[in-house]
């Protein structure tokens, strides 16, 4: 049996008032949930850091503080350093693309003015735990002359300064600065596989081995050279991977050489068609593992060597332990001695 339209209108009317009741629920949520709406202002297309071209001739140091370290830029004699002005070397790409982006960052859109906000896009102050990055020009009276909290967001930049609950959307670009191995000018050697030659190994226990290749061969053709030639191979692979490990030599960190704790656990050295010879020793420390170099001028590779010894000289060079691995390999893994001759059991006495 239907019901009287009296009731079918009245159910319609309090199914359109819950609908109705709901839409303003999430409508209220969503504002609530939505971030401040952008709002032009005095400083929308400024520099961020006025004067910049004179701040920067008078540059010190650059500071960056995070919530969970700090480093600074040094300027010195010989050139930018991390950490002062006997530090490791900085990259150059690097430090002009923090320069430059300095240099262009410029005012946008205000976001938000909630200190509770700051560390959702990146601006939390790093001295109270935040999301930001403190960056701190310094002059060499010691006086910061520019100074401002940036992060980032999915693909926006925003800023702010530190002395201000304002944050800002900025135009521009900056490097990354949350890692501060990444600063460091670990480019140390260029050297393709063709111009591998040789290389000479020894191992944790004192084995040795010498593997050669003629010019042109591929990179799987290194065989034991005198007075190893006698010498079987595991595999062909088993004497390319070490002979071409400084192909790809790849550091992930850097400290002073000074600082090694332990004896040398195997040394490796890479000979060059052209004549360099780049003799690498490798560490095993509780701080990771690490290896030494050394080049030795020799023929046309001479301008090489020098250039190697400048980044190389007094420092060790933290490798993946898998790298690492490349360099140390144990002789055994490589060759197989010869096999002594035996007299024949079998044969018949020589009679007198």
């Amino acid at each position: 049996m239907s019901r009287p339209p009296d009731q079918q209108r009245n159910s319609r009317l309090q199914i359109l008032g819950a609908v109705a009741a709901l839409l303003t629920v999430l409508a209220v949520f969503a504002h609530l949930g939505a971030p401040e709406a952008p709002q032009s202002n005095e400083r929308t297309g400024q520099p961020v850091i006025p004067n910049f071209a004179m701040i920067r001739a008078e540059a010190a140091q650059i500071r960056v503080t995070l919530a969970d370290e700090s480093y600074q830029l040094v300027n010195g004699p010989d050139g930018w350093k991390l950490g002062s002005q006997a530090g490791y070397p900085v990259r150059p790409d690097r430090l002009a693309a923090l320069a430059s982006g300095l240099e262009e960052l410029k005012w946008g859109e205000s976001r938000t003015r909630d200190p509770d906000k700051m560390n959702r896009i990146g601006l939390g102050d790093p001295r109270d735990g935040g999301t930001g990055a403190l960056v701190e020009i310094v002059n060499e009276a010691g006086a910061v002359t520019a100074s401002l909290i940036t992060g980032r967001k999915g693909e926006h930049v925003y800023a702010r300064r530190p002395d201000e609950q304002r944050a800002f959307r900025v135009s521009g670009d900056l490097p990354p600065l949350y890692n501060h191995d990444a600063w460091l000018d670990l480019d140390i050697i260029d050297i393709h596989s063709d111009a591998v030659s040789a290389v000479r190994l020894t191992d944790s226990r004192g084995a040795s081995l010498y593997l050669q290749r003629t010019v042109g061969s591929s990179d799987r053709s290194f065989r034991p050279a005198p007075p190893y030639q006698d010498y079987r191979l595991v595999s062909r692979i088993a004497a390319s991977t070490p002979a071409l490990a400084l192909a790809r030599f790849k550091p992930i960190g850097v400290k002073p050489a000074s600082e090694l704790a332990t004896r040398p656990a195997a040394r490796h050295i890479t000979e060059t068609h052209d004549g360099l010879e780049v003799d690498l020793k490798a560490y095993r420390e509780r701080d990771g593992f690490f290896v030494t170099l050394r080049a030795i001028e020799a023929g046309e590779g001479a301008n090489r060597g020098s250039t190697i010894n400048d980044k190389a000289k007094g420092w060790a060079f933290e490798l993946t332990e898998f790298d690492w691995n490349e360099f140390t390999p144990n002789i055994s893994s490589i060759v197989r001695p010869p096999v002594p001759d035996t007299p024949d059991e079998d044969a018949a006495p020589t009679q007198p």
